[in-house]
């Protein structure tokens, strides 16, 4: 007579483990352990949904589960809420070049990133360009304000020199009025004296 068949051991499934995870157990010795594995993990998770600081203050991270449908595995998805509190302000952030304005300060680089950091080499090279460019133009500028001064005094000398032209030209006329006059008059003292002596003559 044969012997029966060997039958396959047969597949359980929890209802209360869908919402967490899908896990197929051999009905025996083990399917006790799994399930008090399961229950702790559940009831961790639990409890982390309920009150989310907890986890926090621990240092352990939120853990967010959505219930799925019983033929699909749970995807425990990590969201890491203290990541934003370790990027420093930007006021915090130590300026490279202070002379230049907030908007204009090359960002720090991720140092594992080689493009990153060639971005920020080629950022800080800018910024040293630009820096060199703005004091060329403020000596420049220096430079333009004394020639319009000196220009100004030229022009005011040139003024000047045009009033005190037409001051001697005046003076120049004046003189020459002034001898014909004397001349003139040495004329009529002469021919006055020449009268007065034939005068004198006659009496």
């Amino acid at each position: 007579m044969l012997g029966a068949p060997a039958t396959e051991p047969k597949l359980c499934y929890s209802r209360e483990e869908e919402s967490v995870v899908h896990l197929p157990r051999r009905c025996d010795e083990k399917e006790q352990v799994a399930n008090k594995m399961v229950d702790s993990k559940q009831r961790r998770l639990h409890r982390n949904l309920e009150d989310p600081g907890e986890g926090q203050g621990s240092g352990a991270h939120m853990i967010s589960t959505a219930r799925v449908p019983a033929d699909k595995p749970v995807r425990i998805a990590f969201s890491l809420d203290n990541a934003s509190d370790d990027t420093p302000p930007e006021d915090s952030i130590p300026l490279v070049f202070p002379e230049l304005d907030q908007q204009l300060q090359p960002l720090p680089p991720c140092h594992d990133s080689v493009e990153s950091m060639q971005v920020f080499k080629q950022h800080c090279q800018i910024a040293e360009e630009y820096n060199e460019v703005k004091k060329e133009i403020a000596l420049l500028e220096e430079r333009k304000k004394e020639l319009i001064a000196k220009l100004d005094q030229a022009e005011k000398e040139k003024v000047d020199a045009a009033q005190l032209a037409r001051e001697f030209e005046v003076l120049m006329e004046e003189n020459r009025t002034l001898k014909l006059a004397q001349s003139q008059c040495v004329e009529q003292l002469e021919k006055l004296r020449i009268q007065y002596q034939k005068r004198q003559g006659s009496s």
